[in-house]
C-alpha cells in the first residue's frame, strides 16, 4: 500500500497516459501567457491541459498569507477554459502546502501535497522586486519555470510515472536548467 501511495504522490497527477516522449510533447504544448503573477506551471502527457501556480494577492497587490499560491487549470483541450482544481486534485495531486517562514519579508516554504521530498520557496527577488518560486534544480538554486510529467499506462490511482522533467533558470548566471527525475 505504501508503494502505491508513494507512486501516486510522486507524479502530481491522477490520470492515464499516452506513450510519447515527455520532451517532444513538452515542446509542442502551449505555454500559458498573459498571467502577470504566474509562478510556474505543470503539464503532463495525457493532454495539453495545464495546471497554473499563481501568486495569490488581493486587489492592492498584498500577498494572501494563508494561501499565497493560487492553483487552477487552463483547459487547453477545452477551448482554454479556466477551472478550479477538484477536491481530490487540490488535496492529493496538484495542490501545495505552504508555511510562512518570514512574516516581515512575507517569505514562504512550499511543497506539493503529492511529493514531500523537495521543498520550494516563495520569495521576493531583490533584483526585480517580484515573487518567484525558488528551488534546487541540478543542485543549483533556481527559479522554477515548469514541470512536465511523463506517464505510461497505469491506473487512475496508480499511474506509471516514467519521468518528471523540471525546468528552471539558474539564479547566478540565468542559464536554463533541466533536471529529469526518474522514480
Amino acid at each position: 500500500m505504501k508503494k502505491i501511495i508513494i507512486n501516486f504522490l510522486l507524479i502530481l497527477i491522477v490520470v492515464i497516459s499516452t506513450s510519447f516522449k515527455a520532451t517532444d510533447l513538452n515542446n509542442s504544448f502551449p505555454t500559458p501567457g498573459g498571467i502577470d503573477n504566474m509562478l510556474f506551471y505543470v503539464q503532463r502527457t495525457i493532454n495539453s491541459n495545464t495546471i497554473v501556480y499563481e501568486l495569490n494577492t488581493d486587489k492592492d497587490g498584498i500577498i494572501n498569507e494563508k494561501e499565497p499560491i493560487k492553483v487552477y487549470w487552463i483547459k487547453y483541450a477545452k477551448d482554454g477554459k479556466i477551472d478550479p482544481l477538484t477536491y481530490i486534485q487540490r488535496n492529493y495531486a496538484y495542490g501545495v502546502q505552504t508555511k510562512l517562514i518570514d512574516k516581515e519579508k512575507k517569505s514562504f516554504m512550499f511543497e506539493f501535497v503529492s511529493y514531500h521530498k523537495r521543498q520550494f520557496y516563495l520569495l521576493k527577488s531583490t533584483t526585480d522586486n517580484k515573487y518567484h518560486a525558488y528551488g534546487y534544480v541540478n543542485n543549483k538554486l533556481s527559479i522554477l519555470n515548469n514541470i512536465f510529467i511523463k506517464i505510461e499506462g497505469g491506473t487512475f490511482w496508480v499511474p506509471n510515472v516514467k519521468s518528471v522533467e523540471v525546468k528552471a533558470k539558474d539564479t547566478i548566471n540565468s542559464d536554463f536548467l533541466t533536471e529529469v527525475i526518474k522514480p
